[in-house]
């Protein structure tokens, strides 16, 4: 089959195709950038295929509108696209104690499967505002979101790998407590292989690995920058609970 036998409507049909591709994987790229478990091929995926459905949903079933006893809905399909993406963004969630992750990239595998849907139906300028306003969310609002006061009581974790035997840990939870930190729940646990601290190298029997939760409306980065200038510590990792949810 050449190009000319190709009708109008299929070059259409694939243009709905082609805008739904490109509009997800400028959502994916972002969630890309950013690291996270769906990326620049998942999203560029769901709203491809949310778009092929749509597509499908309008015009393949055009040959038997006709026929006796058919009746279609094709807004079937679409209602079925929504409950169908809430099994893939469930499964972006996962819960760990009292942190929950994924909730931001679940909400942008949502949002680009109406993306693509949008395209898929042929309207292309309310799926490419949607995109815009994705930008703006993820973006603008993340900026506002940093902007505005620390919840106090949202447990943030606290985790330090240091050399045993120098006094490190009390100093490390003075300095949490001298922050305007609560600190709970202190968990000490040796620590596995050796580490280099400096020119020396301390053999895994005098290492010791480290983690707590802290509540309060203290500055995090202050407090692990504070943490990390302890002599005899190895390595410091802070997981602030009030963007835990990205």
């Amino acid at each position: 089959m050449s190009a000319a036998d190709i009708d109008l409507g299929t070059w259409v049909q694939a243009a709905d195709l082609g805008v739904a591709l490109v509009l997800s994987a400028l959502i994916g790229l972002e969630r890309e950038v950013s690291a996270k478990s769906a990326g620049l091929r998942t999203h560029a995926l769901v709203g491809l295929g949310a778009a092929l459905f749509m597509v499908v949903s309008k015009y393949g079933f055009v040959d038997i509108l006709g026929d006796e006893g058919t009746n279609l809905d094709p807004s079937r399909i679409a209602a079925q696209i929504v409950s169908g993406i809430g099994f893939v963004g469930g499964g972006l969630i996962f819960v760990r104690r009292d942190a929950v992750r994924g909730l931001t990239t679940a909400a942008s595998v949502w949002v680009t499967a109406a993306v693509g849907m949008a395209a898929g139906a042929g309207m292309w300028t309310i799926a490419a505002v949607t995109t815009v306003g994705y930008g703006i969310v993820v973006y603008g609002l993340a900026f506002v979101a940093r902007s505005l006061p620390r919840s106090g009581t949202a447990p943030s974790t606290v985790e330090l790998v240091y050399v045993a035997g120098r006094g490190v840990l009390g100093r490390a939870l003075e300095a949490a407590t001298s922050e305007d930190f609560i600190v709970d729940r202190v968990r000490v646990r040796p620590a596995r292989g050796d580490w280099q601290y400096g020119s020396d190298t301390i053999a895994a029997h005098d290492v010791r690995r480290v983690r707590f939760e802290v509540a309060g409306v203290g500055a995090l980065s202050d407090l692990a920058v504070e943490i990390e200038a302890i002599a005899g510590v190895l390595q410091v990792h802070v997981e602030d609970a009030n963007t835990m949810m990205e």
